[in-house]
């Protein structure tokens, strides 16, 4: 016969009960820990990623690509916005050079006439998480954009310079409050300062490269790669693409009377002048000495022929007026060709090199047809 198990003297079933309750309460307090402790590695995990993704971001459109959507992703926000402070000139000009079109990155915030100064003097060093306050946030989440509940506010510094302030925004009102660890956002911060200010600078040098440093604008190298790129779009999308070649008439003439140097100024407005004509999509280039060859985008023979006169009228009726004091009047002569159906099956390559030819045999005719005229192949 089996004996019965009593409970000690000492301990009561009441207590036994307890016992077992609090132990299944220290289990369940376990299990939250353990599923805690996931989770926080798995947040780990895919901060470590966006951070990877962010130090491996090559050009500018890939790293805002990275902020406004995998950063906001990854971080389950309902908002992310950049406001660039002191980084606002180095950012419109990399755009600008880059051909960029700022309306593509509604959340990069480049406010104009914005004094640095003022927009940093109450901030803090630290991030600011408080509920939305539209008097206080309403430059980093405009009024004429969604406001959030909560926000953090992070500055973005690179050696005691405020590049701007990386801002997110939560519609739960709880999600950012002076209680919450800042210790995640600010490492982002840090990551996404220096991966700014790299990618700015990756972009400056890389520009100067592609750039003709007499006078701004493009060089052959950039244009003929320019080139390629927008004939396979072309015939991807079915647009039309011309080329122009343009040459500046006796140049060696002006050289030889007036010298090199004011031969130079007379280049750098030449360049200014076709630039005066062209649109934010089309690219000019210089091809050497005194040839420029443009590419304007989606425009048709007619419509090159249009933008062609523009040029070599702005060009010839007014005069050039040089740092030396003394004046000239400089003409140019213009080939002009299209990009047609012909030969859209062809490489790019080929096709690239065809068009330049073409606008090129345009420009010697007009050349040989009295110069100060434009001439379109075929």
């Amino acid at each position: 016969m089996k004996k019965r198990i009593e409970p000690s003297s000492g301990t009561s079933p009441t207590a036994v009960r307890q016992l077992a309750a609090e132990n299944q309460l220290l289990q369940q307090r376990l299990q939250e820990l353990i599923t805690q402790a996931r989770d926080n590695e798995q947040i780990l995990q895919r901060h470590h990623q966006i951070n990877l993704k962010l130090i491996g971001a090559g050009s500018l459109p890939e790293l805002l690509h990275c902020i406004f959507h995998d950063l906001k992703q990854s971080a389950a926000l309902d908002a992310i916005t950049l406001l660039a402070v002191e980084a606002e000139f180095d950012l419109r000009r990399a755009m600008a050079d880059l051909k960029i079109d700022r309306h593509a990155w509604p959340d990069l915030l480049l406010l104009p006439n914005m004094n640095s100064g003022d927009i940093a003097r109450d901030r803090a060093q630290r991030p600011e998480l408080s509920p939305f306050s539209a008097a206080k946030h309403r430059l980093m989440f405009p009024a004429n954009r969604w406001q959030p509940a909560s926000v953090a506010i992070v500055p973005l510094r690179r050696q005691e310079r405020l590049l701007g302030y990386l801002n997110f925004g939560s519609e739960d009102a709880n999600r950012f409050n002076s209680s919450v660890a800042t210790d995640f956002i600010e490492e982002q911060a840090s990551i996404i300062a220096i991966c700014l200010e790299n990618v700015i600078n990756n972009e400056r040098l890389k520009h100067i490269g592609l750039t003709d440093p007499l006078t701004g604008v493009y060089n052959r190298r950039f244009i003929e790669t320019r080139l390629q790129e927008e004939i396979r779009r072309a015939q991807r999308q079915s647009y039309a693409l011309s080329c122009m070649y343009l040459d500046i008439d006796h140049f060696k003439q002006i050289n030889d009377r007036f010298g090199h140097q004011d031969g130079d100024d007379v280049l750098r407005e030449v360049a200014t002048r076709i630039k005066a004509e062209l649109r934010l999509s089309d690219s000019l280039g210089r091809f050497g000495g005194e040839e420029f060859v443009v590419l304007l985008v989606d425009a048709s023979s007619a419509g090159a022929r249009n933008v062609a006169e523009r040029i070599r009228s702005g060009i010839a009726n007014r005069i050039f007026k040089l740092d030396s004091g003394r004046t000239c009047q400089v003409t140019a002569s213009i080939g002009v060709a299209t990009l047609t159906t012909d030969n859209a099956s062809q490489p790019a390559t080929n096709i690239a090199q065809q068009l330049i030819g073409q606008a090129d045999r345009a420009l010697y005719q007009a050349k040989n047809s009295g110069r100060n005229r434009v001439v379109c192949s075929g």
